[in-house]
């Protein structure tokens, strides 16, 4: 079973920017699929950015493109997320997770998944 630390988040003005990061282990770190999801209030949780276990392909949903940035440190078993640009929008609790199979190019949709970490908080204001 993979464990999931997610930090980074907190109060942030409209225009700034946030690293998010998130620690897993249980698995080979290097050989999966990393990804962060977010969950606003009332709305379903969203896949927002997926890394390949190589780094070498990236996914954006249409919404974060052009402002997020999902990134990989395998020797830290830590996968970021650099979120610039944050509008209101962008209020939500983010996740990350990880695919279970090894080598794969990305992730499936949440619902794909059983575990997942506390998430951290990101809440954007003016």
């Amino acid at each position: 079973q993979v464990q999931l630390v997610e930090s980074g988040g907190g109060p942030v003005q409209t225009g700034g920017s946030l690293r998010l990061s998130c620690t897993a282990s249980g698995r080979t770190f290097s050989s999966h699929a990393m990804g962060w999801f977010r969950q606003a209030p009332g709305k379903a949780r969203e896949r927002i950015a997926t890394i390949s276990w190589s780094g070498g392909s990236t996914y954006y949903a249409d919404s974060v493109k052009g402002r997020f940035t999902i990134s990989r440190d395998n020797a830290k078993n830590t996968v970021y997320l650099q979120m610039n640009r944050l509008s209101a929008e962008d209020t939500a609790a983010y996740y990350c997770n990880q695919d279970p199979e090894e080598y794969g190019v990305g992730m499936g949709q949440p619902s794909a998944y059983d575990y997942w970490g506390q998430g951290t908080q990101v809440t954007v204001s003016s």
